[in-house]
């Protein structure tokens, strides 16, 4: 089931004004939204004063439906119509699944598609895939969606199932022209490669595809220097499927609102910002919600949105977003706050810098910070370190403990993760 992209915002604006309705309809069949659409009129979806009557949707409202019941309460098609489930996406509590029938996943496929289209991959690519393979769904829906651009794929998956050793002697072996993966893995497999003598930016690599994890400045100029490609940023969900990605231009993300209708939203008043503003995302599904009626759903990601100008690039009938990428990460140390983010692009700005961990501890009654830092193998270690102990102290206030382990060994310890943590707080341990 491919959805064309719409000709024009006009065309745009019809699709969310029927989907608009029947998300609605959808919800209705749900236990859990009983008596929460009971006041809204669906002939008045496209007046906003109607459409913010819909309550938003959280997803601590999810984890507390019963284990036992969530599958009944929340979701809506037969069993008989489940593809497959996804894993959802979030690192705290518990996880949650979401069932996914054949039709969800043929619209969820196109989205995915489409990704490789604004990066211009064709026939004569072929695509390093290094995102998990499994229950979380990015891996194997790139993989899958490929071949409706022709292109070739290599299933490597994350480290955990195939060893980055290994996948660098795939890339070798292989050749591909696009790697795709979380941005820290792909650090992470630059690392190992320099740490062995290998230049990846000597490789025909030419395009990077990052998703998951946010992707700041520091982190994409390191990935684009080590690897020697264009980097572009995509954002999904699973709650929904992947639901935009970066053009050429890179000024944001581009967001397929024929298939996920979005807002962003003052977080206090919950009223819509202006273009520029930002505010925090909400989204319906449009297509994916044949099994899981995600209405207003609120994903607590803050971003601010723009309309680019309509130009001959199909693409531009829809709104660009940016993320913020702003976390609510830190820790205080000697009465100083230290955001994770902040401290993660100083780092990766620091050409010297392979790879890092970085903890508050507790020692003779005294908070301190311990920075582990691995070295790449051209720097003068002892001038790196004073350098990054002085640039951290100017720039935090802190006066950092740094110290250098063995080589690969912080990369060893990151790889068995699937999502990178970089900081850690043990002063309780």
């Amino acid at each position: 089931m491919s959805r064309p992209v719409p000709a024009s915002r006009e065309e745009l604006a019809g699709i969310q004004s029927e989907r608009k309705v029947r998300a609605v309809e959808h919800a209705r069949r749900a236990p859990f939204f009983k008596s929460r659409l009971d006041h809204i009129d669906t002939s008045k979806l496209d007046d906003p004063e109607e459409w913010q009557k819909i309550p938003l949707l959280e997803k601590d409202e999810l984890r507390a439906i019963p284990t036992d019941e969530y599958f009944d309460r929340f979701c809506i098609a037969p069993r008989s119509e489940y593809s497959e489930f996804w894993r959802s996406g979030g690192t705290t509590g518990a996880p949650l699944f979401y069932p996914r029938t054949f039709e969800d996943i043929a619209v969820a496929t196109e989205a995915f598609r489409r990704s490789y289209e604004m990066m211009g991959v064709g026939a004569d690519d072929v695509v390093h895939n290094s995102f998990p393979l499994g229950i979380h769904p990015a891996g194997h829906m790139w993989a899958r969606s490929a071949a409706l651009e022709g292109a070739g794929v290599n299933w490597a998956g994350s480290g955990t199932g195939t060893p980055s050793a290994i996948q660098l002697q795939l890339i070798a072996l292989m050749k591909p022209t696009v790697w795709m993966g979380m941005p820290s893995y792909g650090l992470h497999l630059a690392n190992l490669a320099e740490e062995h003598g290998i230049d990846l930016s000597s490789s025909p690599v030419t395009r990077i595809l990052t998703s998951a994890e946010p992707l700041s400045d520091a982190k994409r100029a390191k990935l684009e220097r080590t690897w020697g490609a264009e980097v572009y940023d995509s954002f999904g969900m699973t709650e929904c499927s992947l639901m935009g990605c970066e053009s050429s231009a890179h000024n944001g993300q581009v967001m397929w609102t024929d298939i996920a209708f979005v807002e962003v939203l003052d977080e206090e008043t919950l009223a819509p910002v202006a273009e520029g503003e930002q505010g925090t995302l909400v989204t319906t599904t449009l297509y994916t919600n044949n099994a899981t009626p995600f209405l207003r759903w609120s994903s607590g990601d803050i971003v601010s949105w723009h309309w680019p100008e309509e130009t001959g690039d199909r693409y531009s009938v829809f709104p660009i977003v940016k993320h913020a990428h702003r976390t609510s990460g830190f820790f205080k140390v000697r009465g100083v706050n230290m955001n994770h983010e902040e401290f993660e692009d100083l780092m990766f700005a620091q050409a010297e810098v392979a790879e890092f961990m970085c903890e508050a501890v507790n020692e003779g009654g005294a908070d301190e910070l311990r920075l582990t830092i691995e070295f790449t193998g051209k720097a003068d270690t002892a001038a790196a370190t004073s350098k990054i102990a002085e640039i951290v102290k100017s720039t935090f206030e802190v006066t950092p403990r740094v110290e250098q382990p063995e080589r690969g060994t912080l990369g060893r310890e990151y790889e068995k993760m699937i999502k990178t943590n970089r900081f850690y707080d043990r002063r309780n341990d």
